[in-house]
């Protein structure tokens, strides 16, 4: 029977992530698996705590939401370890990605009997970050603001926290002019965001990527260009749904390495977490992760 161990983040979503984590315990005790539980101070202290469950061959549980899940599952990329998500946070778009059950039910029966898949992750290469992995898209400008916001605000919660956040930054957003190299290629664009996206979900449920699949060893890149900020905003609104991928603002590339780079220092973000500048250069590894899902 399988050996667990839960790396939680007990702040994910604005609430205690153990509590997310208790219902599933009991679940996975008695269908005879054994579980441990471990709380995380920092985003590299849950790395340090999954490598030393995965060097003991537990199956690691990133408890959380999508920064806990890019924080676990990044630094078990590349190795046999076997990963596994408890959602616990405001967004889950990696879990969304993988169709994982959103009861505690479904969810033990598939971290249970499920068997591991491998899935692709992103190395992320930067000044501040020289060679970390994440699992789901990595996203340069606007969105990356309006992260902040988001992760900052003390009045709102889950959806509304990304709303306002995106309202506000989109207000202030002044066009930026991209270089992307793709592969070698040079593309230069001029507008609000760069999204690498290795998985097609982001931002609390917006499908920015609807092609992206996470076992395809490919990145796609999506480029949101310069438009009116109306305009933008109905394209955010088409994010719920993928239509926005039929209007000309919208370029989809696709490729396995990309660098992204600026004419200013615009902030880059990466699972909801990573909070750092241009340039950045992003790699695909494919199947580096086996997960359960």
């Amino acid at each position: 029977m399988r050996q667990f161990t839960a790396v939680v983040n007990p702040t994910a979503g604005g609430s205690s992530g153990t509590a997310s984590l208790l219902p599933l315990a009991r679940l996975l005790r008695e269908g005879g698996a054994r579980l441990d539980t471990v709380y995380s101070r920092s985003l590299e202290h849950a790395r340090e705590l999954a490598r030393e469950a995965g060097a003991k061959g537990h199956v690691v549980l990133a408890v959380g939401g999508d920064g806990m899940a890019g924080t676990v599952g990044g630094a078990l990329s590349g190795t046999d370890t076997v990963f596994g998500l408890v959602p616990a946070g405001r967004g889950n778009d990696f879990a969304r990605a993988l169709g994982l059950p959103t009861d505690a039910q479904g969810l033990a029966e598939v971290l249970l009997d499920g068997e591991p898949r491998a899935v692709d992750t992103i190395e992320v290469t930067s000044a501040e970050h020289p060679g970390i992995h994440v699992l789901g898209s990595v996203y340069a400008g606007v969105d990356a603001v309006a992260n902040r916001h988001a992760n900052t605000s003390r009045l709102l919660r889950g959806a509304a926290s990304y709303y306002a956040g995106g309202f506000r930054a989109v207000l202030g957003w002044k066009p930026a002019a991209y270089r992307i190299t793709i592969d070698g290629t040079r593309h230069e664009r001029t507008g609000y965001t760069v999204v690498a996206a290795n998985s097609g979900f982001y931002g609390f449920g917006r499908n920015i990527a609807p092609g992206a699949r996470v076992d395809d060893s490919l990145l796609d890149i999506v480029v949101i260009k310069e438009a009116p900020k109306r305009l933008f905003f109905a394209m955010m609104n088409e994010l719920k749904t993928g239509a926005h991928v039929n209007r000309p603002q919208i370029e989809i590339l696709r490729g396995k390495e990309v660098r992204i780079e600026a004419d200013r220092p615009l902030p880059y973000g990466a699972d909801g977490e990573v909070d750092a500048t241009l340039p950045v250069t992003l790699k695909v590894r494919p199947a580096a992760l086996r997960v359960l899902s």
